[in-house]
């Protein structure tokens, strides 16, 4: 059960290893693109290359998708970004439960973008964790995890494609030993924190805020949804995405250009910034950035 590009290693990791896999879930198709045609999921893209029975519910609450979900027979779900709660009648199914791959170390950051999250705060590290779900939010006992550490410029796009790759693993081997019915669990130990889906009005760039926390914003929104700034273009204000930065020595007015290599003064700080995107265009580094739009010392950003 599972949807985006994050759950597809996990996916093709258990076809690997043989396991019979009664049916795929993933979410309908969406209208995507300028021409809004309807799209299939990545793990439906997968699901059917392997010509795999693929079921793509609306809902897993009302009773036809339950009653279908039971006729399986399935020994084990397993669970990575699905994209929907699933209530207590569906959790109670599987013989040996349901199995989540989560991509925190629980239970810091449950809930909807552990990644983005961990990354914003200036988390040093990260992990994924298999977990046996629970109806509340990402509480259930942890079996196995892997960590990793978060670098000052990593952006969570890197350790969303590291944490995809290693939890493919961590599942398959929790698959091997829960097969072997050696997979013992634990309750989650620690402080829990919410990870908030994130808010189109977050990616906005405060420059008044002090340079790490700027940092952050830009590595923690990369590539999606991408932080942002506006700045003044041929007598237009035009939104700049900002993609990857790092952190330097400069002080200034917040949002003050401090020289010809995009160094931006903040609250404390500064930082420069060393890809960018503006609208309709591809990402690009900031000398060729600059070469196409002039922000020298002394401009202000919004």
């Amino acid at each position: 059960m599972g949807t985006p590009d994050f759950a597809v290693p996990t996916l093709l990791e258990i076809v690997g290893q043989g396991h019979e896999i009664a049916a795929v879930y993933t979410q309908p198709p969406r209208p995507a693109g300028r021409g809004q045609a309807e799209r299939r999921s990545p793990v439906h893209e997968a699901a059917s290359g392997f010509n795999l029975p693929v079921l793509t519910p609306a809902s897993m609450r009302d009773a036809e998708t339950i009653a279908g979900f039971e006729a399986h027979e399935a020994d084990v779900a397993v669970v990575v970004a699905y994209g929907q709660i699933l209530p207590q009648a569906v959790l109670e199914v599987p013989q040996l439960g349901c199995l989540n791959l989560h991509a925190s170390l629980l239970p810091r950051w449950r809930g909807a973008a552990p990644i983005q999250r961990a990354v914003m705060a200036g988390d040093s590290e990260t992990g994924v964790m298999v977990m046996r779900m629970e109806e509340g939010l990402d509480t259930g006992p942890v079996a196995m995890s892997e960590r990793i550490a978060i670098g000052p410029d990593d952006t969570a796009g890197m350790i969303h494609d590291t944490l995809m790759r290693l939890g493919a693993d961590l599942m398959a081997r929790a698959l091997a030993a829960l097969s072997r019915g050696g997979l013992d669990f634990h309750p989650q130990q620690g402080e829990a924190t919410h990870a908030r889906k994130i808010d189109k009005a977050e990616a906005r760039i405060d420059w008044s805020r002090p340079a790490s926390e700027v940092h952050n914003l830009i590595r923690g929104l990369s590539p999606f949804p991408g932080a942002w700034f506006e700045a003044e273009v041929a007598g237009k204000r035009e939104r700049i995405k900002v993609l990857r930065s790092t952190l330097v020595a400069g002080k200034g007015d917040a949002g003050a250009v401090l020289d010809d290599m995009l160094t931006i003064a903040c609250g404390s700080g500064a930082v420069r910034l060393t890809e960018l995107q503006r609208a309709g265009k591809s990402p690009m580094a900031a000398d060729a950035f600059l070469r196409g739009m002039a922000l020298g010392a002394g401009t202000r950003l919004a």
